[in-house]
């Protein structure tokens, strides 16, 4: 494949006159939609969005990339479009952009594509290329450039590639990478490739993008290179560089700094770099400039990511065992008393169990990386244990990574011959002791004493407390779709799912969360179907895949109307969750499962009610959504 097999005519405009930054962003969408690279242009173009919120796509030199991998993509595309006088673009360089590519990539495994844009990103460093695109007279003219100079570049690049290197020629290594690992990965790689042939230094550079990993660095490059580059965006596994002089910078440096980075890896100036772990050494840069409350997320939100496998596999078998052993309820042996019940309860119950120690432990692996796992995981099974429960996980996670960092600090005054020894024998030997100590006698007994508290309160709530909880939590799944808020409501309902020694339990929380979240698409899908004036024939289309969604408790449904018209659709859709969590609440719904939707509705205690409630808010959201939405022109 190559590139000109990923654009085509009728996606080209050579005489583009967009007055901002949005509507350039708009009428590439357009030409992209043109090509029929599109399944849902609305849900692409807030992908391409979100991307742009993330950092400027627009690189310098007058080019930008703006780019999404979503399942909005039917198949890998591009669209080109220049702009002569050039439009602001918040490029890295503050100065406006004339050459745009903007990318769709299929969220596939199949990332044969990625190869072909790698390509692309390569030649727009070269000045011939990009004055040739700038001055191409038709869009024929313009992908015969394209043509020519990858068949240039890389026809013969195997054979290229042996060529003998100088004996005494200095070698740097780098890494690039970027969030989406589409383009400025393979940008900044190809920067900083071409100043170092310049510049007689002998370079190699690994790639992270979305299709993995490629030119690997060996360790006896490693060993051989004089310092590396870490030009990334995103976690990279940086372990392997301990002892080596190392550089962390953005991937935008990558890009348009080449030669200061080389220059600077090779004046012997730069520090050896000490082995912090591997990849949120990357984030050095980042962290200086965020906020103690945004780095705190950041690790909480790598611990529940990788604790909800084990929370959701674990709760719908649990919840699956008690809907196969219906014959036993209300009896001792309810959720056990048939062989396939038990076989279910005892996998998903050692599933669940879970939860606490891999909480902790990535949230600890976050902090302080690999030798705080171990740490955090020991940790996460004394709160269990100690009845300090999901709360005690989150304090023994923080203290598991803090622990590791105050470690590397008291042993950094040991003789380097003792490096070796600090991984497999100090920090795991002194850190549980610590840990031990800290769990047990500090955190355990007043955090345990908490969740008596809290247990206790939360059963003496009156009938209103509880149906007000169950309207906050509801309407927080719909503010932010995913967002600080959503994840604040739904680790709150999974930690209501463990009782204090990790055990699974029935959660009338978890019931107000799960309906929350479900409301949306429902409500949206509903909407499309009630006020068709309101939505374009695609919104209308989607109305099936969102019934589907919302059934399902994937909230993300909403998210390409919500972006669309925002201030409309999210106060309906807050409003609607928010009753229909107050509703679950007044009618005791509570659900064992932290998914699922209707699919573990068999479970939820007095679900004909639960169903009632999901439907009065999806229907109260789907009207008043209807009624404040303008009515458009296709």
């Amino acid at each position: 494949m190559k590139i000109v097999d990923l654009l085509k005519v009728e996606s080209i405009d050579l005489k583009a006159q967009p007055k901002d930054k949005a509507a350039a962003l708009e009428h590439l969408i357009t030409l992209m939609e043109r090509g029929g690279n599109l399944l849902d242009k609305d849900e692409y173009r807030a992908c391409v969005l979100r991307r742009e919120e993330e950092g400027s796509t627009g690189i310098g030199e007058g080019i930008a990339i703006p780019h999404a991998k979503t399942r909005a993509v039917k198949a890998p595309g591009l669209a080109a479009m220049l702009v002569k006088d050039g439009v602001d673009f918040d490029s890295l360089d503050g100065e406006p952009a004339k050459l745009f590519f903007l990318i769709a990539a299929p969220d596939t495994k199949d990332n044969v594509h990625l190869d072909v844009l790698s390509h692309l990103s390569m030649l727009l460093m070269n000045d011939d290329f990009r004055s040739e695109l700038l001055n191409a007279g038709s869009a024929k003219d313009f992908l015969a450039v394209i043509d020519k100079y990858e068949n240039e570049k890389f026809e013969d690049e195997e054979a290229e590639a042996p060529a003998a290197e100088p004996a005494k020629q200095r070698k740097v290594l780098a890494v690039t990478a970027c969030p989406t690992g589409i383009a400025h990965t393979y940008m900044a790689a190809e920067a900083l490739q071409e100043m170092a042939d310049k510049m007689g230094v002998a370079m190699k550079v690994e790639t992270n993008g979305s299709g993995g990993v490629k030119n690997k660095l060996t360790a006896a490059e490693i060993e051989e290179a004089e310092g590396i580059i870490v030009a990334a965006d995103k976690n990279v596994p940086v372990e392997r560089f301990a002892g080596k002089p190392v550089i962390f910078v953005k991937v935008a440096d990558g890009i348009n700094k080449p030669k200061e980075l080389i220059e600077e890896i090779l004046s012997g100036n730069v520090p050896a770099y000490a082995g912090k772990g591997s990849s949120e050494a990357t984030s050095d840069v980042a962290d200086a400039e965020e906020s103690l409350g945004r780095q705190i997320y950041k690790h909480l939100m790598n611990g529940v990511s990788h604790m909800l496998p084990f929370v959701i596999g674990g709760g719908i078998l649990i919840a699956l065992a008690f809907m196969f052993d219906m014959e036993f309820a209300g009896t001792a042996k309810f959720g056990s008393g048939t062989p396939l019940a038990a076989f279910f309860k005892n996998i998903g119950g050692l599933a669940f169990s879970m939860m606490m120690p891999i909480l902790a432990g990535y949230i600890a692996m976050s902090i302080g990386e690999r030798p705080a796992l171990m740490l955090g995981i020991v940790g996460g099974f004394l709160a269990a244990s100690g009845g300090s429960g999901f709360f005690g996980a989150l304090f023994a996670g923080f203290i598991g990574g803090y622990l590791i960092l105050a470690l590397r600090k008291v042993f950094s005054v040991l003789p380097d011959s003792l490096e070796g020894l600090k991984p497999i024998l100090l920090y795991p030997v002194i850190g549980l002791l610590l840990m031990g100590i800290l769990m047990t006698y500090v955190i355990n007994p007043p955090t345990a004493a908490f969740n008596q508290w809290l247990a206790g309160a939360l059963a003496s709530m009156s009938t209103t407390s509880k149906v007000l909880m169950g309207f906050v939590l509801g309407a927080m799944m719909s503010i932010d779709f995913g967002g600080p808020l959503n994840k604040a409501a739904y680790v709150f309902g999974t930690a209501s799912l463990a009782a204090a020694d990790g055990s699974a339990v029935s959660s009338e929380i978890m019931a107000s969360v799960m309906i929350g979240g479900m409301v949306p698409p429902l409500a949206i899908a509903l909407c499309t179907m009630l006020f068709k004036s309101k939505f374009t024939s695609k919104e209308r289309q989607s109305g099936v895949t969102n019934f589907i969604m919302g059934l399902s408790f994937i909230t993300e449904g909403a998210i390409p109307f919500a972006a669309s018209d925002p201030l409309r659709v999210i106060p309906t859709c807050a409003l609607g969750s928010g009753v229909a969590g107050a509703l679950s609440m007044a009618f005791g719904c509570s659900v064992p499962a932290p998914h699922g939707g209707v699919f573990v509705f068999g479970v939820v205690q007095n679900w004909p009610m639960y169903f009632a409630a999901l439907a009065a808010g999806s229907v109260l959201a789907a009207v008043l959504m209807g009624f404040v939405k303008k009515n458009v022109n296709e």
